[in-house]
């Protein structure tokens, strides 16, 4: 009757540390999420940027093709 009853509770235990394991994967993943969609619109603000700074530039190389 021992042996059932060490088992359950080793059984038990294991599924324990499973869970508070899944627990923290679940958190950081989350919180990884949250740095890919900041780092995402940081470089959509930079191409934004470049796009607007380079415009002046590829007019002006436009203007001195046609002469």
């Amino acid at each position: 009757m021992l042996w059932p009853m060490i088992a359950i509770a080793l059984g038990f235990a294991g599924i324990a540390v499973l869970g508070v394991l899944a627990v923290r994967v679940f958190a950081e993943v989350r919180r990884l999420a949250r740095q890919v969609g900041a780092t995402s619109e940081r470089i959509q603000r930079a191409a934004e940027d470049l796009e607007r700074a380079a415009a002046p530039l590829a007019a002006s190389a436009h203007w001195r093709e046609a002469e």
